[in-house]
């Protein structure tokens, strides 16, 4: 697709009946860049990406991706919504869900071509799951459930990538993959964007930070938006966090 250009959000108000979600929320992501959304529960972090990727509707602003409205561009889009959302009940194996990124690609109702095939085989080796192809998505545990997500969104061979709160309920080893292949995508070019609600250790694994309580509070490098004044703004009062340079201040 070239090279990908920024994700530029403007002004993006949310209600639901009556009731403000977000306010005049504005932002630019930029590609080869790890991004957190971070807030406390109820800022809206989950809202926003749902009103960016056009699940909910919104009552003014604009979403643009290389300067054309990001709805006219979902073939370019991967997401992952929370594990709560998923039904894990469904009589899906795990080869199943990483064959369903390639759907778009394919065309419903048609056969999958040799190299779908090979790409969800990629996409299950680099997350470790390539040997669990048969096993049904509802008997793994959480974080191979969220393994075979990010799988699945490997195989769509998207530009842009939005992950809502990926790491809750899943261990360090699971935690340590999704990373690492979040830095991959980066470096290949693409837009990574992550809701994200710990404040621990793994915060230092984002480049950049969105901080939001239905406006925006902070936007920048993680040494910019991890200021005391801003988490105090957002999350009403003194907030404790890990960062790098707790060693240092110790």
């Amino acid at each position: 697709m070239g090279n990908l250009g920024c994700l530029k959000v403007e002004n993006l108000t949310v209600s639901y009946r009556n009731v403000e979600a977000l306010r005049n929320v504005s932002f630019q992501v930029f590609p080869q860049r790890v991004t957190g959304i971070i807030g406390p529960n109820g800022a809206g972090k989950s809202t926003m990406i749902k009103a960016m990727l056009g699940l909910i509707p919104y009552q003014f602003g604009s979403i643009l991706l290389d300067n054309q409205p990001l709805a006219q561009q979902k073939h370019r889009i991967a997401y992952v919504p929370q594990r709560s959302q998923i039904d894990w009940t469904y009589p899906a194996t795990v080869w199943d869900v990483v064959m369903m990124g390639r759907v778009k690609k394919t065309g419903w109702f048609k056969p999958f071509s040799r190299m779908s095939r090979e790409m969800a085989k990629t996409a299950l080796e680099k997350v470790g799951m390539y040997d669990y192809c048969h096993r049904p998505i509802g008997q793994l545990s959480g974080g191979q459930q969220q393994r075979v997500f990010l799988a699945r969104s490997l195989a769509q061979s998207a530009d842009i990538f939005f992950f809502d709160e990926p790491f809750v309920g899943v261990d360090q080893k699971t935690e340590a993959i999704i990373f690492n292949i979040f830095q991959e995508l980066a470096q290949e070019g693409k837009i990574i964007l992550v809701v994200n609600h710990d404040l621990g250790e793994s915060i230092n694994n984002f480049d950049d930070l969105i901080l939001l309580n239905k406006t925006l509070i902070a936007k920048g490098t993680r040494n910019e938006v991890l200021r005391e004044e801003n988490l105090y703004h957002a999350y009403n009062g003194r907030v404790s966090f890990y960062s790098e340079f707790d060693r240092l201040s110790a």
